[in-house]
């Protein structure tokens, strides 16, 4: 199977959830499903396992078993990117070792949180991730686990296994500045969803996000518009998106994901306690805030809109 060299993973990458059926297992057919789905929208990659991913709600077996179902049914045709942060070492490791073992294409995760670790923890944690299997490793800078300092950031690009940083802080002008800094080599990837057409406009490699499993068609249509220049069409998108995922966000948006992607005929399956899981009836507000993004920028670009009615 091809692995794809780190250049190469690119474009829109949906941070994919995990499905898991009515008594919270992993739901392996429906996670085939919404892989198929995925691919036929021709997204960049997958990254797996992480945030969205519930991959803290899942034991380090049940980690393996998606990436396992996920690198088998892409089979090559996109890269896979493997989030194997874990609160300790040795279990970052463990899953690193399975992700390359499988045939995923890169390795990502969150620094070491809940203790109050020292810059010299952080790094050695990544260092030794990243000496544990040849794999390229993507920094994950995120606000939920402690974001990392300029200094610190730095140092790390200068391990010859770590290749890349997924930024989900909303300073941008770090974000340009990383880029910058570390060279045309070194891969960032925006990771703010209602920030993707900022990111890709002060020049990341890619986007990296959770909205992406359920309107990938508008956050691809996002970048094709920033590379062809038309940033007008490419603002009145981010504006659609931004709007919709802030509606979102009023709920357990990682379980509001499945419903959304029920009304375009994929079945995502459930979240896992303590996440709600939503009935569509429940939804009668949420579809109303739809309703009027879509009338408001008279939406044609989102396929999950079209599905929506009062």
């Amino acid at each position: 199977m091809k692995r794809f060299d780190i250049k190469e993973i690119t474009g829109v990458i949906p941070a994919m959830i995990s499905v898991f059926d009515e008594n919270e297992e992993v739901d392996v057919q429906k996670t085939e499903h919404l892989v198929d789905f995925l691919l036929e929208q021709n997204v960049g990659g997958f990254y797996l396992t992480g945030s969205t991913g519930e991959g803290f709600l899942m034991t380090g077996e049940e980690r393996k078993l998606v990436v396992e179902t996920v690198v088998r049914r892409v089979n090559g045709r996109k890269p896979v990117i493997v989030h194997v942060g874990d609160i300790g070492t040795k279990k970052s490791i463990d899953l690193a070792k399975h992700a390359y073992k499988v045939g995923a294409d890169a390795i990502s995760s969150v620094p070491p949180f809940y203790w109050k670790f020292s810059e010299q923890d952080i790094y050695n944690y990544y260092k030794d991730i990243a000496e544990a299997t040849p794999l390229p490793m993507i920094v994950y800078n995120v606000p939920l686990a402690g974001l990392m300092g300029t200094d610190l950031l730095v140092k790390l690009s200068q391990h010859e296994n770590i290749k890349g940083l997924k930024f989900t802080g909303k300073d941008h002008d770090q974000m340009s500045h990383l880029k910058d800094l570390l060279g045309e080599d070194f891969m960032i990837y925006s990771g703010c969803d209602e920030m993707a057409f900022s990111g890709l406009s002060v020049g990341t490699d890619g986007i990296i996000g959770s909205f992406y499993n359920v309107m990938p068609e508008l956050f691809i249509g996002i970048d094709e518009t920033v590379k062809a220049g038309e940033l007008a069409k490419g603002v009145r998108l981010q504006k659609i998106g931004t709007e919709i995922i802030f509606a979102a966000l009023k709920y357990d948006y990682i379980a509001l994901m499945r419903n959304m992607l029920s009304w375009q005929g994929v079945d995502a399956g459930y979240s896992r306690r303590p996440f709600t899981n939503y009935k569509d009836c429940e939804l009668d507000a949420f579809k109303e805030a739809l309703l009027k993004i879509k009338e408001k920028y008279e939406v044609t670009e989102v396929a999950f809109l079209n599905k929506v009615s009062k």
